[in-house]
């Protein structure tokens, strides 16, 4: 073979394998682990609930993913979910109707991310700093709403919904991750305000004059994560009966854990719709799992910590080899 035949040969192509699936492997990995270390595991019982818990925050993550992917946070979301849980407890309780409670409740989603967005691209307030001051504030209104208390729901319709299954199959809970996954497939996939928030996380700047209107799509970025957090209040409220503002608390940091695990990256412009619901599941199952075993609580918060800082450092070498 000649010196200018080998120069034209193809280097040899390396196989790789989609991070959707080496996710989806992992999930089946530790299925298998835990099934042939607890009898418990693969039950219809405990796999409903590992379902029932796994929803919420795959909801929680997908709505985060959107803030994350333009190089945002949202640090809020799990105050948000347990302010919303009072919200709706306490409208159920003055007989409104649970269409109009469940409306009401999700536009208190919507206003907290208008907030958000107000602060950011109006006040120049870094993202972590409002967010932050939003948790603090909520848990604390919500605190003085109920004076400390819990509200019980008395409403069965409402409280029903979460332990009942589709076609009784499939539980409720989990159908609602897919009527949100669908529109957030479409919506970041198929339309140009998806892309838009792709290119907000690469350069703003850049994108403001490409003609992309960054103020509108930081506004649309940080609704998205509120109203998600808002709709798992409801969810949350009817699975537990009740509404306490001190619900859901450290559920942020699962829900940004779980975006980071399903690949977003914390730098912005890198993200999908399935990668946070996967990345809910595996730490569902990691949460799940270690009960089932008698692992110490705690040390499920060190597991979700440690997850972060190791995909996080891989991200940081990925972006410096590019």
């Amino acid at each position: 073979m000649s010196t200018t035949q080998a120069a034209a040969a193809p280097a040899p192509r390396r196989l790789s394998i989609p991070f959707g699936l080496t996710l989806v492997l992992l999930l089946v990995l530790l299925c298998v682990v835990l099934t042939a270390s607890t009898a418990s595991f693969l039950t219809e019982r405990n796999i409903s609930n590992l379902a029932r818990q796994g929803s919420m925050i795959a909801i929680l993550a997908l709505g985060e993913t959107f803030v994350i992917i333009t190089a945002g946070i949202d640090l809020s979301v799990g105050a948000v979910v347990g302010f919303t849980s009072v919200i709706v407890a306490m409208l159920l309780g003055a007989g409104v109707p649970i269409w109009a409670a469940a409306l009401i409740t999700l536009a208190f989603g919507l206003a907290i991310g208008s907030f958000h967005a107000f602060g950011i691209v109006r006040m120049g307030l870094p993202p972590f700093i409002i967010t932050l001051a939003t948790l603090t504030s909520l848990r604390g209104i919500g605190l003085v709403l109920t004076n400390g208390s819990t509200i019980s729901i008395t409403n069965d319709a409402f409280t029903d919904f979460s332990v009942g299954e589709l076609f009784g199959i499939v539980p409720n809970l989990f159908s609602m991750v897919i009527l949100v996954a669908i529109p957030a497939w479409l919506f970041l996939n198929h339309s140009r305000w998806g892309r838009y928030l792709f290119a907000i996380g690469s350069n703003a700047e850049a994108a403001r004059l490409s003609g992309v209107s960054v103020v509108r799509t930081t506004y649309l970025a940080y609704i998205l994560s509120s109203t998600c957090a808002a709709f798992v209040g409801l969810l949350l409220a009817s699975r537990i009966g009740i509404g306490n503002a001190t619900q859901a608390e450290g559920w942020e940091l699962q829900a940004i854990a779980a975006s980071v695990i399903g690949g977003t990256s914390l730098f912005g412009a890198v993200g999908s719709w399935h990668g946070p619901l996967l990345g809910a599941f595996i730490l569902a199952t990691i949460n799940n799992g270690a009960n089932l075993l008698n692992v110490n609580s705690f040390w499920q918060r060190v597991i979700t910590g440690g997850l972060i800082i190791v995909i996080v450092y891989f991200d940081q070498l990925r972006r410096r080899r590019r």
